[in-house]
């Protein structure tokens, strides 16, 4: 079979794999790009082949950068199956839903702000392109395979990054018998998430295409990250400022509900209001409690013992309507989590508008920051930060939290790699920038002895099995 890296090669966003058999085409991931204009200007690059000709889609996971180019992609001509597990299929179609709902007010905006450099922007898709996308979806339940299309079957396992988050294992079939095999590794998990089991391991494979987001790196201790937490939240509060989040919707935005939760009932932050400022991340809340209540198995031992209440907080409100939102532009100790993580779009972009010029307020950063995005630049110490076309100064402070990560780490990739029975023939690394990759490959061969290839964005090879 033929492998070809259409995206998250040489970038971190934009996940996009295409399998090519005897007389099919199959794509694992279907994401958007995000960071800096050039990148995200290739989400409106014609895709690379007929989206008529790809006989089905499988998702990894619900993030953007790995389902949001889907109704794009249908809007194109693409109508087959996209294949993910159950709770991807519920998450899913929240995020579509919102992200055509976004680019449609951005659009709406900028026409009448007049920022954008086109006459008549148009969004890369409207929400009835992502309905019909949302309509081809078809859940399949971990390590159960099942056929893709007459060349390829598929099997997915738990990946433990968020909930739904898999990892693919792709066979080709060749006359009804195991030809060459693929494992995508999508995003992986660490092991430690306070809601969610820990990724599978590997299953034997020819190759293994694997995420290196943070291959050059460990994350920070865990507990003092906590603690750095907690004084910056009490700092901005003790002066009366407001604490601004940028959170990924699904996922983040959980996890920190279960961090803030332990920080109040460990009395170590003050008791402030705390606002989830999202319709997206409040509906993937709803779907995490619903899993929690139905005793999923993706989720830890410790939290089906403690049920809901482990995302339950007194001071928690939620912000749905427009206009709530923008009533949290105000002096005044709170606490407001809000999309986008990167603070690349989404309602955060207006709250850090009116934050970000004030000393006593703060941002969290609490996620991994694309270059490009205003988030890597908050973090990098920017004086300014260009939103909606307009330069705003930055005199909040501005502190990064590596706790909250879902990535894996250098350590967390070669464990999770070693873990197979058998290692691969190779392994190819995506999803991350040159410099960790190349770092990762190096681990990697060192370490395990496995060639490790840094995939280049339009390279493709040839796949074939023992």
């Amino acid at each position: 079979m033929q492998l070809a890296f259409l995206g998250a090669a040489g970038t971190v966003t934009g996940s996009r794999f295409l399998l090519t058999g005897s007389s099919s085409k199959v794509l694992v991931d279907c994401g958007m790009f995000q960071g800096p204009r050039p990148v995200r200007h290739r989400n409106w690059d014609p895709f690379p082949v007929d989206p008529a000709e790809v006989d089905a889609v499988v998702l990894t996971h619900s993030h953007l950068d790995h389902c949001g180019y889907l109704p794009a992609l249908v809007k194109q001509g693409f109508q087959g199956p996209v294949y993910c597990s159950p709770n991807t299929a519920d998450l899913v179609p929240i995020i579509l839903r919102d992200s055509a709902r976004l680019q449609e007010e951005d659009t709406a905006y900028a026409r009448r702000a007049g920022y954008s450099r086109h006459a008549d922007p148009q969004p890369l898709y409207d929400s009835s392109d992502a309905e019909t996308a949302i309509g081809l979806l078809l859940p399949r339940e971990f390590g159960q395979g099942f056929a893709l299309t007459q060349d390829f079957t598929c099997r997915l396992d738990p990946a433990g990054h968020i909930l739904g988050s898999s990892t693919a294992t792709i066979t080709e079939l060749l006359d009804a018998a195991p030809g060459a095999r693929a494992v995508f590794s999508g995003d992986l998990g660490r092991g430690n998430h306070p809601l969610l089991r820990g990724p599978h391991p590997p299953q034997d494979a020819d190759v293994v295409i694997m995420e290196g987001t943070y291959g050059n790196r460990d994350h920070a201790d865990v507990d003092a990250e906590m603690e750095e937490m907690a004084q910056a939240i009490t700092r901005a509060v003790e002066h009366g400022g407001t604490v601004v989040v940028p959170a990924f919707a699904v996922d983040r935005t959980e996890v920190l509900l279960v961090a803030l939760k332990s920080l109040k009932d460990q009395h170590r932050i003050p008791d402030v209001p705390i606002f989830a400022d999202s319709p997206m991340a409040l509906a993937a809340l709803d779907v995490y409690r619903t899993a929690i209540t139905d005793q999923d198995p993706e989720i830890t031992t410790a939290t089906l013992a403690e049920g809901v209440r482990r995302l339950q907080l007194p001071e928690l409100r939620e912000a749905h309507s427009t206009q709530e939102s923008k009533k949290l532009d105000a002096p005044g100790p709170k606490i407001i989590i809000s999309a986008s993580g990167m603070a690349s779009g989404g309602r955060v972009t207006h709250h850090l508008k009116y934050f970000l010029p004030h000393p006593n307020n703060c941002v969290l950063l609490v996620g991994y920051q694309a270059v490009g995005t205003p988030g890597q630049q908050l973090r990098d110490g920017a004086r300014s930060v260009r939103i909606h076309g307009e330069d705003i100064p930055v005199h909040a402070e501005v502190v990064d939290i590596e706790a909250f990560s879902v990535h894996a780490d250098g350590d967390e990739l070669l464990s999770w790699l070693s873990s197979a029975h058998s290692p691969p023939k190779s392994v190819y690394l995506v999803h991350a920038e040159e410099s960790a990759a190349l770092e990762l490959a190096t681990r990697i061969e060192g370490t395990l002895g496995i060639p490790a290839i840094v995939a280049n964005d339009g390279m493709s090879v040839e796949v074939t099995g023992t």
